[in-house]
């Protein structure tokens, strides 16, 4: 028995069948339910080619903001490695001695916006010099140690760059010294730059479920279009609208849950494909780049989001070509 005339029996059986108990209904709507899964899926095998392309193009579609996510995402971290978080320098007059580069860390750790203060003497940093390649020569003929001593702040996480602003100009007006280093403009640019990272991936993602849920309708058009006469006869018999709508929604979510698939598959496919250059720039920076792939609850949610955008947009659509037909 043909699908058609298996839908044109499952209809004419269904009032029958509501006559009888609400248990008898609500094993009737499982039945159904079953019945236009299964067919769903019969009907997409029945025409690989075809789905497959539906289904290539809408797990391309959202497989673009996934990878732009993990760009941004890892973008972000190089940032991190960069120096995002890079703690200010503090240096002092010369002359200052420990007793006064601890009383000034003391003072300034005390303010809310930093996690930790740590104080560089000067023979730490001559031998942070004596390890650069082209300064133990010239070192070696200084007779005394002309560095200062330098605090290391730490700013705290979540602090704004406005707070630390105002903290480098308070620790400038400080006595005893003498420059502050710090990367507090590099760090603005680098968070607006993810700032607008963020939004892209956010319209982009956007406009590509759009287009996702526009391609799952346009194929449940086409479908609803080649089924007409089966329509007819349906409505005929009695069927409801949302029991002749019950095989084309299965189809928009199958549609969507296996180009959901696709998409997460070729996430990962990327991460993999990027895995081996990622890890020698990582060397590069002594292990200090880590570089993450996707969260597996996004890769887990990917299908689940693409199966509703599939079904809504066979919804959408399938009331609308319905509305014409009756």
């Amino acid at each position: 028995m043909s699908e058609s005339s298996e839908s044109v029996r499952v209809a004419a059986d269904a009032p029958q069948r509501n006559g009888h108990s609400r248990g008898s209904r609500f094993g009737s709507w499982q039945e159904h339910h079953r019945w236009s899964a299964g067919s769903s899926l019969r009907r997409l095998a029945s025409r690989p080619l075809g789905s497959l392309l539906t289904i290539a193009v809408m797990g391309l579609a959202l497989a673009l903001p996934l990878a732009f996510y993990l760009l941004l995402g890892n973008v972000q971290q190089l940032g991190q490695a960069l120096g995002q978080s890079q703690s200010i320098s503090v240096f002092l007059q010369p002359g200052q001695g420990a007793s006064q580069a601890q009383l000034l860390a003391k003072q300034i750790g005390d303010r809310p916006e930093l996690a930790a203060v740590s104080v560089k003497t000067p023979q730490q940093g001559m031998d942070e010099l004596a390890k650069m390649q082209g300064f133990s020569g010239a070192l070696q003929t200084l007779d005394d140690n002309p560095l200062p001593y330098v605090l290391q702040l730490q700013p705290r996480d979540g602090t704004t760059a406005q707070a630390l602003e105002q903290l480098v100009v308070d620790v400038r007006g400080m006595r005893g010294v003498e420059l502050v280093q710090d990367s507090g403009t590099w760090r603005q640019r680098l968070d607006a730059l993810l700032g607008v990272g963020n939004r892209v991936v956010l319209v982009l993602a956007s406009l590509l479920a759009l287009a996702a849920l526009l391609v799952v309708g346009n194929t449940v058009r086409v479908d609803i279009a080649s089924r007409s006469e089966e329509i007819g006869v349906l409505l005929l018999v009695g069927a409801s609208g949302a029991f002749i709508r019950r095989p084309y929604l299965y189809a928009g979510i199958w549609y969507g849950l296996f180009s959901g698939v696709l998409a997460a598959c070729v996430a990962v496919l990327i991460e993999w494909t990027l895995a081996a250059p990622v890890a020698q720039l990582s060397h590069a920076y002594d292990g200090k780049l880590q570089v993450g792939g996707l969260p597996a609850w996004l890769l887990l949610a990917v299908p689940l989001v693409a199966a509703a955008l599939g079904w809504l947009g066979a919804r959408l659509v399938s009331a609308w070509q319905l509305r014409k037909a009756g």
